[in-house]
């Protein structure tokens, strides 16, 4: 009773399978459309007037490419305060932008007043000291919760805390979801880069309004790089290119349409789907590119939907040229994967080599299904290609099973009301402020087991590790709800070659146990892991684990 109070509902909860959709598909679900194969949506959100994003013309803005932020001076090392590290100072502010030709400024919120903020580019084993500066006003554009644990009336309406995301840093500059701070405040945070070539990327982490931070346009890339990558001779400069992807809704003035709730005393809703997707910030953009091979850095930045992305020419919509994965969340592949289709769930990443070379002149469209996304404009001639895809990229040594000391059975739930609309998600049925379960001892191996028990697929990211998929595997959902016995309905499946590198971010299959192994180097504190559906994650769908010393 208690839970469903909390809610504003005033029925009972019972923790039962969801009806809640799948993150796939491009349906909007603010009118309760299908929004997946034989899925659909409880009670319709509620939203302004908005615009279809259909109706817009396609391919008439260029792809912005964010710009390389540059240090504003030297500070010293907290580990070491003789050695002096690049420092950088990013404003978080509102600003205007024009998402789309004919479409009238949006306000958003930006780092360096800009959405997606500007990349950095950095070394391995080189550590940065970022100053992020809460510039914001004081009042939230889009709609509170004020029902959601971390959100209460009493807190501001304005609090951020910067998560760079797939970092290994101590827990002072993690982005802990409490250490928020208002407008007028910032926080020094230290990165020191010993971690391997990948593409990260900075975010809002601040506890129950992160999916509305982020929604406002608090995200942005993170490059790490490192001697092994540069040896390999891959595309670089300006045709190594970032692509942040996520989707949004925009009411008839064009701007941000953030949906809520039928019921007034309680305007979260379980998932977002917009039928606007952006590309660096553009709806339907075009680059135009040279006839050679192009290296993409792609990033799911979306609050709750899963992208399937392909490449096809505008005349023939079911052919799919292949192109090659070569990285996934925390660096290189061992090897490049072949691949006409790309799945990325909100928070992965993938690297992507396509080579432009056979369509000279020609034009290709990035398609998410049955949507464009964007559109290539292949020049007829382009400079000399002197980039390679090499046969091989990285070791990515295997963790052994033996090694684990830990075999951990974590459940991943929801709970409904009487009516079956669901009134959060819970990780092992427990809520954020409850005492820390899960602590792994520094630089031990332990076993996740992903238990999911509802209709969802939930990307699920551990902060500060990397960790290996070790296999998926089908399991009678009603017999474990009844008796809490795993029966299998079938063998382990392994990750798919694209998801064999390492990762901070997995895809948790409905219906399916997802078994990770993870190595908890780094550093000893507090972190948390959670799901990366923000509506999820802002609703009692994370956790905090203790990375301990050994005795």
């Amino acid at each position: 009773m208690a839970l469903a109070l909390r809610r504003g509902m005033g029925q009972s909860a019972t923790p039962i399978i969801p009806q809640s959709a799948r993150t796939d598909g491009f349906a909007a679900p603010s009118t309760g459309q299908n929004m997946g194969p034989g899925i659909s949506h409880p009670a319709p959100a509620t939203l302004r007037k908005q615009v279809n994003a259909s109706s817009l013309a396609q391919f008439v803005d260029p792809l912005p490419v964010p710009e390389t932020i540059q240090p504003v001076g030297h500070r010293p090392s907290p580990d070491n305060p003789a050695v002096l590290l690049s420092y950088y100072r990013v404003s978080m502010r509102q600003f205007e932008a024009k998402v789309h030709r004919d479409l009238p400024p949006t306000r958003q919120w930006g780092y360096a007043s800009a959405s997606p903020g500007p990349v950095f580019d950095t070394r391995s084993g080189q550590g940065l000291l970022v100053e992020w500066a809460n510039e914001l006003p004081a009042k939230h554009f889009l709609p509170i919760d004020h029902n959601i644990h971390g959100a209460e009336a009493d807190k501001p309406e304005v609090r951020t805390v910067v998560h760079l995301h797939g970092a290994k840093a101590r827990p002072k500059s993690d982005g802990y979801p409490e250490s928020w701070y208002a407008p007028g405040k910032s926080a020094v945070c230290h990165y020191p880069n010993r971690q391997d070539a990948a593409m990260l990327w900075y975010h809002d982490h601040a506890l129950g309004i992160n999916r509305l931070n982020i929604f406002a346009g608090l995200v942005g890339a993170f490059f790490v790089r490192d001697d092994i990558e540069d040896a390999l001779n891959l595309p670089r400069g300006k045709y190594e290119i970032p692509l942040v992807i996520y989707d949004r809704l925009f009411d008839l003035e064009g701007q941000l349409n953030y949906p809520v709730s039928s019921d007034p005393k309680s305007p979260w809703v379980p998932e977002v789907y917009g039928d606007a997707v952006l590309v660096n910030g553009k709806i339907f953009p075009y680059l135009e590119v040279e006839p050679r091979k192009y290296r993409f850095r792609v990033l799911n930045g979306s609050n709750g939907r899963a992208i399937h992305l392909t490449f096809s020419s505008s005349s023939q919509a079911q052919w799919f040229p292949k192109f090659h994965q070569i990285g996934s969340d925390q660096g290189l592949l061992t090897a490049p994967v072949e691949l006409t289709r790309v799945r990325l769930s909100p928070g992965e990443r993938a690297d992507l080599i396509f080579d432009f070379s056979e369509y000279a002149g020609n034009n290709l469209v990035l398609r998410n299904d049955n949507f464009n996304v964007m559109q290539f404009r292949v020049a007829a001639k382009g400079a000399r290609d002197g980039s390679v895809l090499p046969k091989s990229l990285r070791p990515v040594p295997k963790i052994a099973e033996s090694a684990a000391v830990k075999n951990r059975m974590l459940t991943l739930g929801e709970i409904d009301d009487a009516q079956k609309r669901p009134l959060m998600s819970l990780l092992n049925s427990a809520h954020w402020s409850m005492p820390v379960t899960e602590n792994p001892v520094l630089d031990s191996v332990e076993i996740w087991n992903f238990i999911n028990l509802t209709n969802d697929d939930h990307p699920i990211h551990l902060h500060m590790v990397r960790f290996q998929i070790l296999d998926r595997r089908a399991f009678n959902v009603n017999a474990y709800s009844a008796t809490g016995e795993l029966k299998y309905l079938g063998p382990p499946v392994a990750p798919d070659p694209s998801e064999a590198g390492w990762k901070d971010t997995v895809r948790a299959d409905h219906g399916m146990v997802t078994r990770i192994i993870i190595r908890f180097e780094g550093f000893t504190g507090r972190y948390v892991w959670h799901c990366h559906i923000l509506e999820h994650e802002d609703n009692e769908m994370m956790r905090p684990f203790d990375v301990v010393e050994g005795c």
